[in-house]
């Protein structure tokens, strides 16, 4: 009896030494690289440990003031490492009025997620990105301001996004951190996503409820107007009911719906 526990003691700390190995987390920035609070800046990495090759870089939430990393990052791990995709939650700078800084930090996730891609048995062309609430701005603003091939997403999942920064419809906390209260024009409308959808955008999967009442529900729809005037293709859910902020909480009654919706997409959309 001793022997047969001591076995079953040993397979499970193999067991889950094995599966501790799977997840590390590792520097955004490196060396000359380093500057201000860009040492904050994180990668924590979950890699499946039955790769399809997909990976998927999250950004979570916060209006631009803080990072719901756990119910909007960590939290969609276990669920998307089971279904073979490895997921990065990005730790990214918040941005302070800093414009660039979010944008540059997710670009840069990027790159290192397909620089280290054959160790960690991803595609480097099966990388997406994607974000809730201000992170669905970051998203969408990676999706549509790469500035090379290299920082090109190769897909979009947006969670109840905030897209505009039009004052009549964005969330203005998330505006003013970002862009400063009294941004001018262009500079709300080049970081208004739906103004620049183009017809190399990558494809899109995008999640809100009708009952949003922290982010209005048109930024979805104004976006998803957009993808579809561009033939980018784009999948849109709508729930009736719900709340904002959701993140991966089993307590959004239509949540088992979305997941299930979410893999079939990205098994069909795989490369």
């Amino acid at each position: 009896m001793k022997k047969t526990f001591i076995l079953i003691v040993t397979l499970l700390a193999i067991s889950f030494g094995a599966q501790a190995q799977k997840t590390f987390e590792l520097p955004l920035w490196e060396g000359s690289q380093v500057k201000d609070d860009a040492a904050d800046a994180r990668l924590y990495v979950h890699l499946s440990n039955k790769p399809t090759g997909q990976a998927i870089i999250i950004c979570p939430g916060g209006a631009y003031a803080g990072l719901a990393i756990d119910n909007e990052g960590h939290d969609f791990a276990p669920w998307l490492n089971n279904n073979g995709i490895s997921l990065i939650v990005l730790k990214y700078r918040l941005p302070k009025q800093r414009t660039l800084i979010p944008l540059t930090d997710a670009q840069q996730a990027i790159k290192l997620v397909r620089a280290h891609a054959k160790e960690w048995k991803i595609n480097p062309n099966n990388v997406g990105i994607m974000g809730s609430s201000a992170g669905g701005h970051l998203a969408s603003t990676v999706a549509t301001h790469y500035d090379s091939k290299e920082t090109r997403p190769d897909f979009q999942i947006l969670l109840y996004p905030v897209i505009t920064m039009d004052k009549t419809f964005t969330h203005m906390g998330s505006h003013n951190n970002l862009l400063g209260e009294n941004a001018d024009e262009a500079l709300e409308e080049k970081f208004s996503n739906e103004k620049q959808v183009t017809n190399d955008t990558p494809r899109a999967f995008i999640v809100v409820s009708a009952a949003d009442d922290i982010v209005p529900v048109k930024n979805s729809l104004v976006y998803t107007q957009a993808l579809i005037d561009h033939k980018v293709p784009v999948s849109l859910h709508v729930y009736p009911g719900g709340y904002h902020g959701f993140g991966f909480n089993a307590s959004f009654k239509d949540a088992d719906i979305w997941h299930q919706e979410l893999i079939r997409w990205l098994q069909r959309n795989g490369n």
